[in-house]
């Protein structure tokens, strides 16, 4: 007897500096998950926070495409609702349920836990790290801390509030005089190199931090790390497992948001020309940084192969780029797993840390 087809719930776009990219990602996955298995619902969030059920086609990610009121979705906490609401106009609302929600989000109100909170509310099963793991890997204050308190090796990092910033630039410009050029300026909380700067001379530095401050209240200095820009995909859950290394090789200044998704000139060589000694650590510390979030699903992590063979953990995505070429899914590719089969696997993950949280009572009166 054949398993019944399941709802899956594709949302993409959000409030972020990265919704072009999630549009990209989510138009692949839509495009390769088997049809046989599941029903696609794909939900775009727009860049002030609405929601709207689209169509199962490519029109959905076009953005010239028009948006009807009758296509307005809410997401309910209820967990009675099992998914959304529909608008049906004078303040009327039809229940409209699905079996598992697919986030193809990515940054802030999509990959920082605050959709993955909404969801455990709702008790509805989703793909990827949950609350917690997707809110300390997108804080990359927070991240770094994690990490070092784990044993890994992170590169020297300090950082201030926007309000510090604003208040005694000065100060704060004298304090990062002390440290060795090249920085990197970053926003706390963001991805896809949306917001950082590479800053080569000192007289840059304010204008670097005005524009991390733009993104977030928190502003990441971090001293530039000399080594080899290492990627590894992570898949599982409590018994994850680690896919063989790729090599970014940036012909820009830095590997940013335009070498990434605009000019293309970045050479991502998979697998990375490594030993095997140097990919099993790799690996080795993937793993570790994946573990220390309480990682689930899926995670990219990204780290540095110094010139004496140390590993430094840049930092981890817990929802990275999900196109056909992107380094995540390419990686899984590499070591064996193609799209599909990986949009298959992130489905019975999520299915599987569902049925382990619903182990766990709620209800005292049980004891």
């Amino acid at each position: 007897m054949s398993q019944p087809i399941m709802k899956v719930a594709i949302l993409y776009g959000g409030r972020s500096a990265e919704h072009e990219v999630s549009t990209r990602s989510a138009a692949s996955v839509c495009s390769a998950i088997d049809r046989n298995k599941f029903e696609v619902i794909p939900v775009f969030i727009t860049k002030d926070g609405s929601w709207y059920a689209r169509a199962d086609d490519n029109s959905s990610f076009s953005r010239t495409e028009t948006l009807h009121l009758d296509q307005r979705l809410v997401l309910s906490p209820d967990p009675q609702h099992r998914g959304f609401l529909v608008n049906k106009g004078q303040n009327c609302f039809e229940e409209f349920s699905v079996d598992i929600v697919f986030p193809v989000l990515h940054g802030t109100f999509g990959e920082d836990g605050t959709v993955q909170g909404l969801l455990d509310l709702a008790d509805i099963p989703y793909v990827g790290c949950g609350t917690l793991a997707s809110a300390v890997g997108m804080d990359k204050i927070i991240m770094k801390a994690v990490f070092r308190d784990c044993g890994l090796k992170v590169g020297p990092f300090s950082w201030f509030y926007r309000s510090q910033w604003k208040n005694n630039p000065d100060l704060i410009i004298e304090g990062l005089r002390k440290r060795p050029l090249p920085l990197f300026v970053k926003p706390a909380n963001l991805g896809s190199s949306v917001g950082i700067s590479r800053v080569g001379s000192f007289s840059d530095l304010s204008k670097s931090i005005d524009i991390a401050s733009i993104y977030d209240r928190r502003i990441l200095i971090e001293d530039a790390i000399d080594g080899r820009e290492l990627e590894v995909s992570v898949l599982g859950n409590e018994d994850p497992v680690a896919s063989i290394p790729g090599e970014v090789i940036s012909h820009a200044v830095f590997y940013d948001y335009n070498e990434k998704y605009l000019h293309d000139t970045a050479e991502l060589i998979i697998p990375a020309k490594l030993t095997q000694d140097e990919i099993l650590i790799a690996q080795d510390a993937a793993l570790k940084a994946y573990m220390a979030i309480d990682g689930t699903g899926l995670a990219r992590v990204d780290m540095f192969l110094t010139p004496d063979k140390q590993v430094v953990i840049n930092e981890i995505n817990t929802l990275p780029g999900f196109t056909s070429i992107s380094m995540y899914p390419k990686l899984w590719e590499a070591s064996g797993l193609g799209y599909g089969q990986l949009i298959d696997r992130l489905i019975e993950l999520a299915l599987t840390r569902y049925r382990d949280r619903r182990v766990t009572q709620t209800d005292r009166s049980l004891l």
